[in-house]
């Protein structure tokens, strides 16, 4: 009962969004996100994965970065175990968004094992960026149906059509996922704390790189938020006591 009296608003004053409006916008994230599943097909069989073995990833794990990973480490030759931990680690972000997600989504209690294996990058940032629950919800189902079905159908093709398509990286679609969300997350920024998180975060991310084993800069890179909290905490303490002491 309390899910269904929650109340629809999510921001104080925001305007309500035409549904067509979040519509097309998840839709254009699904789609350009959903096209590089053909790179991953690829590079899947590219590393030795048969097709079953790159479509079963696809439709279990639906997390395009953690396969990307996975499939990376193994054409590298790398362990399957250590792997798949990279795959894992990198992979954990998604419980962060899935924390935030069912206090903004609030769906019925049947519905939130399914939903979970849609909470990736670009579901989160279309979910957040809607100014209410009902556009959020709206979001989040149109993002997750499309890119889940034209990432497995992509998948599919690009498996099968390895050798056809050749060497990925001159396709470059692996990074079509990340610049949709980094656009995505940009506007997002307005306050210079926000804007000094996201950078360190990169910086972290980054730096970090290419001394840790995969999936682990990416949690490393959390420590951004902390951190500045941490920094904005000392600036505004002295300023605090100064008005105490008048």
């Amino acid at each position: 009962m309390a899910e269904q009296t929650a109340p629809p608003v999510i921001r104080d004053g925001a305007p309500a969004k035409p549904d067509v409006a979040v519509v097309r916008d998840a839709l254009g994230v699904g789609v350009a996100v959903g096209l590089s599943g053909f790179a991953f097909g690829v590079t899947s069989a590219g590393a030795g994965l048969s097709v079953l073995q790159t479509c079963v990833l696809s439709l279990l794990v639906f997390t395009g970065a953690s396969q990307f990973a996975l499939v990376g480490a193994l054409a590298a030759g790398g362990n399957p175990f250590t792997a798949a931990a990279g795959a894992f680690f990198l992979g954990t972000r998604n419980a962060f968004y899935g924390l935030r997600l069912s206090q903004l989504l609030a769906l019925p209690k049947a519905v939130r094992p399914f939903a979970a294996h849609w909470v990736i990058d670009e579901t989160a940032a279309v979910s957040l960026a809607q100014p209410t629950r009902r556009a959020a919800r709206i979001g989040f189902t149109a993002t997750g149906l499309t890119l889940y079905v034209l990432w497995n159908v992509t998948t599919l093709l690009g498996a099968l059509g390895a050798e056809a398509i050749g060497d990925t990286a001159a396709w470059g679609l692996d990074a079509a996922g990340p610049a949709v969300f980094l656009a995505l997350l940009a506007p997002m920024l307005t306050s210079a704390t926000e804007r000094a998180t996201a950078g360190i975060a990169v910086l972290l991310g980054l730096g970090l790189l290419p001394v840790l084993p995969a999936g682990v800069p990416v949690l490393a890179a959390a420590l951004a938020a902390p951190l500045v909290l941490w920094f904005r905490g000392r600036r505004t303490a002295p300023a605090g006591r100064e008005k105490d002491s008048r």
